[in-house]
């Protein structure tokens, strides 16, 4: 029974307290929709140097050192209960007081620290649970751990069960061999477990090591099973295929509500309230403001395998149409000056803001008639989902999640929700906004009953809530 099971959710972000992306909307939004459901779900990040002024109730629990190979470290447990979920914070200055969550020098080092605080964690707050959901490399020394070292000297944890989830596998924590034991903690009889072509490998220590493997969509779980999708992981992956599944991400569509959201310029539950989102965002872009041109919409982290050398191609011939391009988004150097660039020279159709902006994000979903996501790898992908509850149509490459979630809109029958096109051509996706531009233009009645449908489907995690907690009762009933 859900009641029963108890999980404790690690990561390394979590909306709303730290957030690079989509990990953190999930950590943020899965556990709180499992404890409606009646499972004890808990989470544990790092106490970031930038969560403590914006949260000023988290409270103290306890200290202790943790052992790290020869260091000998101070923890800091600290609390807070936020929409339903109890949420705890490890505590070290030295590893997290730290301008960014990520890029560290010693990053490796840091989520060590971290994954062994989080074990060393449960006496001290008396919490075993039944089962600990790790969440790509930053935890992914959680299981490896567990099963090598926590398991044989305490029996407390031999109950605990691992599920590792892997949000991206082109991020697997890489390190050289020779930091084994002097960073990680780990005697050489453990090497084989973590070594993969010739390197530390601690994605595919938590494959080896977890008792069930998800992926963030059942497309992406097949995916990675190749070597166009895996990183150079696919012959692990296929190894430990018994244990790996699909399930796909959703969203918080309470806190992702037209209809109450306090960032929009106006809150709307049908078609005619969003085109008031428009002008709004056009004026405060100091776009033209018109309410006849469609804007095509990007937010995305800048990097290569989110298409944007697909949308570089053949962006200076999409603006030939009557359109506004905005983009928002940081990244790649490279990407960001691109796009800095055509600013420049379409500013009367154009608006590139380079930068992480949650509220800015909400007003462009709210004001885009398309939203374009040309990803050339996408495990799940919220933005899709986001940009529909907002009303705007995504057009989108089939892969991954997206493929899961975005099927081709036919204006004769009217199934579907967006546009989407398969190969990775850039051509193939400017025809497809193309098409997508057509009925925006050319079938006025067609595009409102379009974007009236795509806002009421139910992308939230109700269903997808029920597919862990099948998960999790198959995994503790291993124990029995």
């Amino acid at each position: 029974m859900p009641g029963n099971i108890k999980v404790l959710f690690v990561a390394s972000e979590a909306l709303p307290f730290a957030s690079t992306g989509g990990l953190a909307d999930v950590i943020g939004s899965l556990p709180a929709a499992l404890v409606k459901k009646g499972v004890d779900a808990r989470v544990v990040i790092p106490f970031y140097s930038s969560i403590k002024p914006k949260f000023p109730d988290i409270e103290y629990l306890c200290d202790f050192n943790v052992k790290l190979a020869w260091r000998n470290k101070y923890c800091g447990i600290h609390s807070v209960v936020y929409n339903g979920v109890t949420f705890y914070f490890i505590d070290n200055e030295y590893y997290f007081n730290r301008p960014t969550l990520y890029g560290s020098y010693d990053d490796g080092e840091r989520y060590a620290f971290f994954s062994k605080a989080v074990l060393d964690m449960l006496p001290k707050i008396d919490f075993f649970p039944d089962i600990i959901h790790t969440n790509d490399w930053q935890s992914a020394l959680v299981g490896i751990y567990l099963k090598q070292i926590y398991r044989k000297e305490n029996y407390n944890y031999r109950p605990i069960r691992v599920i590792h989830s892997i949000h991206n596998i082109e991020y697997q924590g890489v390190y050289d061999p020779y930091i084994l034991g002097d960073v990680f903690d780990l005697s050489p009889e453990y090497s084989s477990i973590v070594d993969y072509n010739g390197a530390i490998n601690l994605t595919k220590g938590a494959i080896v090591c977890c008792d069930r493997l998800t992926t963030v969509s059942p497309t992406y779980a097949n995916e990675i099973a190749t070597p166009e999708y895996s990183a150079g992981l696919h012959h692990i992956i296929n190894q430990y295929s018994f244990k790996t599944t699909g399930i796909i991400n959703g969203i918080d569509c309470d806190y992702y509500n037209p209809l109450t959201d306090k960032d929009l310029f106006k809150n709307y539950r049908s078609f005619s309230g969003k085109t008031k989102n428009k002008a709004p965002l056009q004026k405060q872009l100091d776009l033209p403001q018109r309410d006849d041109v469609p804007i095509v919409a990007m937010i995305s982290r800048l990097t290569s395998h989110k298409g944007l050398d697909l949308v570089i191609r053949v962006i200076d011939e999409l603006l030939c149409d009557d359109i506004q391009f905005i983009l928002l988004g940081t990244g790649d150097p490279g990407f960001e000056s691109f796009f800095r660039d055509l600013e420049q020279r379409h500013k009367d159709k154009v608006r590139s803001i380079i930068a992480y902006d949650k509220t800015l994000s909400k007003k462009i979903y709210a004001a885009a008639d398309i939203f374009l996501m040309p990803s050339k790898s996408e495990p799940c992908g919220l933005a899709q989902m986001i940009a529909s509850r907002y009303g705007a149509v995504p057009v989108v490459r089939e892969t991954g999640g997206l493929y899961d979630t975005i099927k081709y809109y036919d204006d004769e029958t009217g199934n579907g929700n967006g546009f989407t096109f398969r190969n990775y051509n850039a051509h193939d996706m400017l025809y497809t906004i193309r098409k997508a531009l057509g009925l925006y233009k050319d079938y006025k009645d067609k595009w409102k009953d379009l974007c009236e449908k795509i806002m009421k489907i139910d992308f939230s995690w109700n269903v997808s809530a029920n597919a862990y907690i099948d998960l999790y009762s198959e995994v503790v009933s291993l124990n029995k």
